[in-house]
């Protein structure tokens, strides 16, 4: 690790404890990292740090805590040094290190985490850990806690209160610094490579007259990341062939992929510690059909008007409802709505007739993990609420304000449609799926899209794969 990069985390450290010290002056966070999961009776799955902990420390060896005061002082518990088990399982750091190497004030053995934890916890009004995210975390905090208790006819006070520890995190980790945001982008520019080699790898295999199955093409994805450096996919890709398109959250298998379908592939990498998240929808054979082209231009005419709402000052709902305004058009222009029946755009929009071609939001923040933290509500007005019934299912929803957009803030703009075969669907557009996603970072006049190293125009991805 670099001496820049622990500074970076230092003064995050710092920024956390501020805000603990605007609460109370005797408190203190707990963080722990991910355990290790076994995957089978030998072997465990490839490890992967918690995102919290690894935010705050830098630090992506397993069996560790962080601990945190009011003041900035850190400490850190992680695997003591053994020769032995480092021949089998790798390197550790240790606590003699991790001071000098990590920036952390103190370190201990993860060993002497119950003997020293309490005292730790002793004398703080309140303590502080992230809720429902650690089986057993609970537990064990009510354990340190109670030996604290054990001491208090000795003068000792203990924690009156539990904090969830998730909120002030969230809303740190939901706006991303230039180093946060230079790992982004150079995640995308992979995963953007790794949507060309596969769009590139389908049209050359059925070219040869080839049997191409959708593990083809999530192995020439999953070659890609790691062949420039990515750690982990950042989520299990999506590799879909024809109708499994309209499954939305399908998983990549061993359909065939046949001349005249389309391929959806919904796949990014994670680069040290960030993730991407890319869609695209292409031809197998590189050449759209009329049907697929109009459907797949609707797509792309709504993409456009949700990164024409991504700006500074907008609202984390303003994409969504400018994809939704199109799409809706868009359905009734080519005859999957029926104007008779359906009314206007604005009767679409206000009964959701649009629902069963498109059910997922436009967007959901991106960061450490591919869903990010961070509340879609506006903090400085959660308490204004107005209800309304939803005119599919008739249930009363409250909503509150979204989320006010600012520089830094990450988000996903992904549309979509899905046409099932139906009776009142013309025939042409049936099996269809279609979705185009990219990743934008906020910025004061709009937004950057970091993922079209991977066109989306139809015309350029036929280029694309003529190529």
């Amino acid at each position: 690790m670099t001496i820049a990069n622990a500074t970076l985390y230092a003064q995050r450290r710092m920024q956390l404890a501020a805000h603990l010290r605007s609460t109370s002056a005797a408190a203190v966070a707990i963080i722990p990292t991910a355990p290790e999961r076994a995957r089978n009776r030998d072997s465990d799955f490839p490890y992967r740090h918690d995102s919290y902990f690894y935010y705050l420390s830098g630090f992506t060896e397993p069996s560790a805590y962080l601990v945190i005061d009011a003041n900035g002082k850190t400490t850190l518990f992680c695997q003591p040094k053994d020769l032995e088990r480092e021949i089998w399982d790798g390197y550790r750091l240790g606590p003699e290190a991790a001071p000098q190497t990590l920036g952390v004030d103190a370190a201990l053995s993860i060993k002497e985490l119950d003997t020293h934890m309490p005292k730790l916890l002793e004398n703080q009004q309140s303590v502080w850990y992230p809720f429902a995210t650690h089986n057993g975390l609970e537990s064990q905090i009510d354990g340190w806690l109670n030996s604290v208790r054990a001491r208090v006819r000795f003068g000792v006070q203990c924690p009156a209160e539990q904090r969830d520890l998730c909120g002030p995190l969230d809303d740190m980790r939901l706006v991303k610094d230039a180093h946060e945001q230079d790992t982004m982008r150079r995640a995308a520019q992979i995963s953007a490579q790794a949507h060309i080699r596969a769009m590139q790898t389908s049209a050359r295999m059925l070219r040869a007259g080839q049997d191409v199955r959708e593990y083809h093409l999530e192995a020439e994805l999953l070659h890609e990341f790691r062949q420039h450096g990515s750690q982990f996919p950042a989520y299990t890709s999506i590799v879909a062939a024809g109708a499994n398109a309209c499954v939305l959250h399908y998983r990549a298998d061993t359909a065939q992929l046949r001349d005249g379908d389309l391929v959806l592939i919904d796949a990014g990498c994670e680069l040290d510690g960030y993730a991407s998240d890319i869609t695209r929808t292409f031809p197998a054979n590189g050449v759209f059909s009329s049907p697929q082209k109009d459907l797949y231009n609707l797509v792309l005419a709504s993409q456009d008007a949700a990164v024409a709402a991504t700006k500074a000052g907008a609202r984390f709902t303003d994409p969504h409802d400018a994809t939704v305004r199109v799409l809706s058009q868009g359905l009734l222009d080519l005859g999957l709505l029926q104007a008779n029946k359906h009314g206007s755009v604005d009767d679409v929009i206000e009964k959701r007739a649009y629902f069963s071609f498109y059910m997922h939001r436009t967007s959901h923040w991106l960061g450490m993990d591919v869903h990010d933290c961070g509340s879609y509500i506006e903090p400085s007005e959660a308490g204004n609420t107005s209800t309304r019934q939803d005119p599919l299912s008739g249930e009363t929803i409250t909503s509150r304000p979204s989320r006010i957009l600012h520089p830094g803030m990450v988000l996903t703009i992904e549309p979509g449609l899905y046409v099932r075969p139906s009776a009142d669907v013309p025939e042409k557009f049936w099996n269809i799926g279609i979705r185009i996603e990219d990743d934008a970072i906020v910025t004061a006049t709009g937004c950057e899209l970091i993922s079209r190293g991977v066109p989306v125009i139809a015309s350029e991805i036929e280029a694309l794969m003529r190529a």
